[in-house]
């Protein structure tokens, strides 16, 4: 028996005997017309049943809901400008209850509301900066008395499936380039633990991939891990509930997924993509340069051949069909940038 089906029977209890109630009250006879106050009693049983959970159990859980999407610095932050708020309008209360009726009651009232609401926005809407200011204080004196160095930024990174799974964000957090906490959504772990416990041998082995970096990543990562609970409950899809978490919580997405990287930038979320990152960072090779490269297959055109260096660039080689197996020395003629990366096209050194 659910709980839901138990408020419905105390609702339908409770409305009968109001319905009962309203309907001796009505009633014109004075002996009591028993058959008004049946269909009363009746049609307050019915309403009981039905609404009840429409004023009971659903808005707890749509609070409870809310509340486990809020970050708590943001609720703590609303609470402080909400208090602050109400002693401003407290402030005010007694200069407007001297003003002429009906202003004298209507004024406090509105005040109370006007001040309580802007009090909590301004912290919303600050709360980053005020804490940080904060923060940085308290950190400064600490410094000052041999506590340590400053706090690192609380700034949300959140993580991903496909950036664990590949596994380069543990090297490039060693590093210490990240400034945040990177943050995973408990939401991303379960899709992580479904993806292991795939049928397919080569989802299973991803997904086991994926929860050995993230066990690698908690030890060795420079930069705090966290894993939240914060969900985004009216929708089903992974991506689609990371972005829209990153909406709320307003912090970027790392990720090396193309299609997600798109939607996040087309909803206003910033995206930290890994690939982007790792072609940013490839040496730069300029028209005329030679490079020894090891031909491995061949090119789409007639007569190419395709060779990679070790950052996987792909290297293009113009009549290099003949060296296919063999390492050679090659000119670079120019270079493309596409989205998966860098592509240099080249020609024999010899000439020939």
């Amino acid at each position: 028996m659910s709980i839901e089906f138990i408020f419905r029977l105390i609702g339908m209890v409770v409305f009968a005997i109001l319905g009962w109630r309203i309907g001796e009250a009505l009633s014109a006879q004075p002996d009591r017309d028993i058959r008004f106050i049946l269909v009363l009693l009746l049609a307050g049983a019915a309403l009981g049943l039905l609404i009840t959970p429409w004023i009971t159990i659903r808005p707890y859980r749509w609070f409870r809901r809310q509340m486990r999407r809020v970050p708590a610095q943001q609720l703590l932050a609303a609470t402080i400008g909400l208090i602050i708020g109400l002693v401003i309008a407290a402030l005010t209360a007694f200069p407007l209850s001297l003003l002429p009726p009906p202003f004298a009651n209507i004024l406090p009232f509105f005040s109370l509301i006007l001040f309580g609401y802007i009090g909590a926005w301004v912290m919303v809407m600050r709360e980053r900066d005020i804490f940080s200011l904060f923060g940085g204080r308290l950190s400064r004196e600490g410094n000052r008395k041999g506590a340590g160095p400053e706090s690192p930024s609380e700034r949300i990174i959140l993580l991903d499936t496909s950036v664990i799974i590949d596994g380069r964000i543990a090297d490039v957090s060693r590093t210490g380039f990240l400034d945040g906490v990177l943050t995973i959504p408990r939401f991303v772990l379960n899709e992580l633990q479904h993806i292991a416990d795939s049928s397919d041998p080569l989802r299973r082995n991803r997904g086991r991939r994926g929860l050995d970096m993230l066990n690698k990543l908690q030890k060795e990562s420079v930069v705090p891990i966290k894993i939240t609970d914060m969900d985004v409950e009216e929708v089903r899809e992974v991506d689609d509930k990371l972005v829209r978490l990153a909406k709320q919580l307003r912090a970027p997405v790392l990720t090396n997924d193309f299609n997600l990287n798109k939607v996040a930038e087309i909803q206003g979320v910033r995206v930290l993509n890994v690939n982007e990152l790792a072609n940013a960072l490839r040496a730069i090779v300029l028209p005329g340069e030679n490079m020894h490269v090891k031909l491995v297959q061949e090119g789409k055109e007639l007569g190419q051949g395709v060779a990679y260096l070790d950052d996987g660039t792909m290297v293009v080689v113009e009549n290099g069909k003949k060296y296919l197996g063999n390492s050679i020395d090659v000119t670079v003629t120019r270079m493309l940038q596409t989205n998966q990366g860098r592509m240099i096209f080249a020609t024999p050194a010899n000439g020939k």
